[in-house]
């Protein structure tokens, strides 16, 4: 097998240099964070030793200035501010302090010394001249602020100042460049940390892509081909001693496998199907193929034992087919003969349901016409009420007439003893009262007839009474048989109705026997046609049995 580096192993050697890389490249980080710390600092002091020198100079200078004003103007306001900042504001003194605190050099100490004292020499004469201001001798003070000595004085501490910036810068300076330099040197050995990481994690990815990726999407098309039963597919990677190599090689050992036990098993399989089960199975099957090894084995041993057995019982199904045949075709007879005595009582039941339903129907019928009589006898119940109440009315009328006839005969009454007054009153009155007596005559005349057409009506009157109480009677006696008839009616209606009640669920009843004896007809005739097919079929399996018979005796078995 081909020697070769593992995959492992130069990805170990590649991501150590990474890591190691890393690891410089925090270093470097902290070191430039650092650095820059220490950058910023000094750019502080830097800013904070020349702000400081400037305050030192500036105090010095502001006195100067606020002297000479005063000898020029002789205004007090610059005399305050002069011993203002000598005794109150102290710029110098703090400048110097900060400075002292901040650090200095001793060269740089020395030169704050001398300018310092060149300041303080100063400050009696400048005090001189301020009293010669207040005395009124402002030509002294000017010649002495503007003269020669006084700007010696001046030019010297100038000079010192120059000389103290320009040290100090220098030394701040060089200090900031230093730190400069050191943090481009930092930056440079991250970039080239960076670099190195990214061309060994670039080499770890074209080692990943070419030596791992690459044969592993070649050994995925492959198992993917033997997944699909394609044992002869090409596979151009060769074996060697890297991880790669070895699952190569894995492949190549599990597909000679494969084909040696699909050989094993299609050979096997094949003198099967040829009838030969005198076999045994190979016993170089290995792992997960040994319960196919075992399957197998039992397979044939199952096989033999159902065949023997099959050979044994195709006999004794041949001779029991004959039995069974003889059987169905008795039970064949049997069950025709059955069939045809169902189909006559079934005949007769049909016929009877015809009549129950024709019974059925004229109860139906009778129902109907019942149900109609009680609706006239119901209306004529009514039509007897109605004239009942109307005979009611009549004998009202006919009574309030007979008190009308009592008040006629009693008006006639009182008419006639009118008239007889009049006439009495006539026969006093002699000749003037003739015509009084004849129209008393007259009107005794009309009163005799109408009380006698009073006493013939109240007699009509009491005859009609009389009818139209023997008429509400016999409508009283009416009613009563019409209720009577009407109870019967519906008694025979009732009756009539629970007739065809049971007439009609005798009629289904029938109707579900005549059902039950066509599903009984149905299933002896095809019981008489199962019998008849069970005889057939009885002939056909013991046709068949032979045939199985014959079948198995063409397998080889073992034998026992």
């Amino acid at each position: 097998m081909k020697k070769a580096m593992s995959q492992s192993l130069l990805t170990l050697i590649l991501n150590g240099i990474s890591i190691v890389s890393l690891i410089f490249l925090v270093i470097s980080l902290i070191s430039y964070r650092n650095v820059n710390n220490q950058l910023y600092s000094a750019n502080e002091e830097r800013f904070n030793l020349t702000y400081n020198a400037n305050r030192f100079m500036n105090g010095s200078a502001y006195l100067t200035n606020e002297v000479r004003a005063f000898a020029a103007t002789g205004l007090q306001k610059h005399y305050d501010n002069y011993w203002n900042e000598v005794n109150t504001l102290k710029n110098r003194d703090k400048g110097v302090a900060a400075m002292q605190e901040i650090g200095i050099t001793a060269a740089e100490q020395k030169m704050i010394d001398d300018m310092y004292a060149l300041s303080n020499q100063l400050v009696p004469l400048e005090d001189e001249a301020m009293k010669n201001v207040q005395s009124g001798n402002k030509s002294a003070a000017l010649d002495y602020v503007y003269g020669d000595a006084y700007n010696d004085s001046i030019t010297q501490i100038n000079t010192l100042k120059d000389q103290f910036l320009t040290t100090l810068d220098n030394r701040t300076s060089a200090h900031v460049n230093s730190l400069l330099q050191k943090s481009n040197q930092i930056r440079i050995s991250m970039i080239l940390a960076l670099s190195i990481v990214g061309i060994m994690q670039l080499s770890n990815m074209l080692l990943v892509r070419l030596k791992v990726l690459r044969p592993i999407m070649i050994v995925k098309k492959q198992m993917v081909e033997i997944s699909r039963g394609n044992l002869s597919a090409n596979f151009a990677l060769l074996p060697d001693t890297s991880e790669i190599g070895m699952l190569v090689e894995s492949i190549h050992e599990t597909k000679r496998e494969l084909k040696k036990y699909i050989s094993d098993i299609d050979t096997t399989l094949s003198q099967m199907a040829d009838g030969n089960m005198d076999l045994t199975i190979g016993s170089d099957y290995r792992g997960e193929f040994l319960p196919i090894q075992r399957a197998m084995g039992q397979i044939l041993d199952s096989l033999n034992n159902a065949l023997s057995q099959i050979n044994k019982t195709s006999a004794q199904v041949s001779d029991e087919s004959d039995k069974m045949s003889t059987s169905a075709q008795s039970l064949a007879n049997g069950a025709t003969e059955q069939a045809a005595a169902v189909e006559e009582l079934s005949a007769s039941i049909l016929e009877i349901s015809k009549q129950v339903s024709n019974t059925s129907a004229d109860a139906d019928n009778a129902n109907k016409v019942s149900e109609e009589s009680m609706r006239h006898l119901t209306l004529c119940n009514e039509k007897m009420r109605a004239l009942s109440a109307a005979i009611d009315e009549i004998s009202d009328s006919s009574r309030q007439i007979g008190g009308i006839t009592r008040a006629i005969e009693d008006i006639s009454l009182q008419t006639n003893i009118l008239a007889l007054n009049a006439s009495v009153e006539a026969a006093r009155a002699g000749e003037a009262g003739k015509g009084f007596a004849v129209v008393a005559g007259e009107v005794q005349s009309l009163a005799n007839k109408s009380s006698e057409s009073a006493k013939n009506i109240s007699e009509l009157i009491e005859n009609s009474i009389k009818q139209v109480q023997n008429g509400a009677t016999l409508s009283i006696e009416t009613m009563k048989a019409l209720t009577q008839v009407i109870a019967s009616g519906e008694q025979s209606a009732a009756m009539i109705e629970r007739i065809a009640s049971s007439a009609t669920q005798q009629a289904e009843s029938l109707e579900q026997v005549t059902e039950g004896m066509n599903q009984i007809s149905n299933v002896v005739q095809t019981n008489a046609s199962t019998a008849e097919d069970s005889a057939s079929s009885a002939h056909e399996l013991r046709r068949g049995a032979e045939d199985l018979r014959n079948a198995v005796q063409k397998f080889s078995l073992r034998r026992r």
